[in-house]
């Protein structure tokens, strides 16, 4: 539900809530779009937050900030990576040059500070803990961005921010309608059986209501790991499965998010009876399906996993490339 205008803090905001983009679990209160305003947003922490109106120096904890900043057409000042060294080709190659500050999980506050940001915009499990300290240095907003439904939301709320909503609007009906033509192409007698994972000793699955996953299943795919089957319980969207479980299931593709050389789960001599793994079906696919809900990383998820899924169907595509399509001229 909305918070009451009476739980904001700064009573002199309008309390205008934009039910469309936000209605799950944020809104913004708007009090001027002069240049010298501020917004009230309400993170998914519960949490007021006073933003500048289109603030033009954005540090991106996790990539999804950076994802819809360049979307926008703004180059963030500062970014987190996910395996040290490693650009991620979704973004088009435009984070190489920008300020690194560590890694997702564990970003260095001091960088964070020096890059003078004018809002820090992070996943929420990792730096809550450290909110205080976060807000010391700039605005900070924490978003949960892990299921399908929390990509619209967190992608108009932040593009109202920058002072985009238009185009926010139109990034999202963009991806509505690709999906549903994507979904449209896919072959209706095929629904291949799939898996998405980290690798380790144990795999960690993720349920259909993932954002990666549920964009399969929107392709036609089933999902081993089925829906959440307590879906009251927040944050029960992935659960340990252990190779004598996925073999039982036995995918016939198998998506694990590459995080580097380390793969145990390839040490395990079930993981070799798996159909995945001998018919040569198992992806270690990009940072762009951790982090998928952003609207480059989302369309790059949806036409990757198109041909993987079918590869007689839909072309390979160059992520690099077709990234770079979406990201303004004007970001250098």
């Amino acid at each position: 539900m909305f918070p009451s205008p009476a739980k904001i803090k700064n009573h002199a905001v309008l309390g205008r809530f934009l039910a469309a983009s936000l209605a799950l679990s944020a809104c913004i209160a708007s009090q001027s779009r002069a240049e010298d305003a501020t917004f009230n947003v309400i993170d998914d922490r519960g949490v007021a937050v006073s933003v500048p109106a289109k603030p033009k120096r954005i540090a991106s904890v996790s990539y999804f900030a950076a994802d819809v900043a360049l979307a926008l057409g703004i180059k963030p000042v500062a970014a987190t990576y996910m395996v040290e060294g490693r650009s991620p080709d979704f973004l088009g190659g435009h984070l190489d040059g920008v300020r690194q500050i560590g890694q997702r999980a564990t970003p260095n506050l001091e960088l964070l500070a020096e890059a003078k940001p004018d809002v820090t915009v992070a996943i929420r499990r990792y730096t809550e803990g450290n909110a205080d300290q976060y807000q010391k240095i700039a605005p900070y907003l924490a978003y949960s961005l892990e299921l399908f439904a929390d990509s619209d939301r967190t992608i108009g709320q932040l593009a109202t921010i920058l002072g985009e909503t238009k185009r926010g609007q139109e990034l999202n009906a963009q991806f509505k309608a690709d999906l549903a033509a994507f979904a449209e192409k896919a072959p209706k007698d095929k629904h291949p059986r799939f898996v998405v994972m980290w690798g380790g000793d144990t795999p960690w699955v993720f349920r259909s209501e993932n954002m990666t996953a549920a964009i399969l299943v929107a392709l036609g795919a089933e999902n081993i790991a089925g829906q959440n089957p307590t879906p009251s319980v927040p944050d029960n969207w992935g659960m340990e499965m252990s190779l004598e479980t996925m073999l039982e299931e036995d995918p016939e593709v198998i998506f694990v998010y590459d995080y580097g050389p380390d793969r145990p789960h390839e040490n395990n001599p079930i993981w070799q009876q798996l159909s995945a793994v001998k018919n040569g079906r198992v992806h270690y696919v990009g940072d762009h399906w951790v982090e998928a809900h952003g609207p480059i990383a989302r369309e790059m998820v949806l036409r990757e996993a198109a041909h993987l899924l079918y590869p007689d169907v839909f072309p390979a595509i160059d992520v690099k490339a077709e990234a770079r399509k979406m990201i303004p001229a004007s970001v250098n």
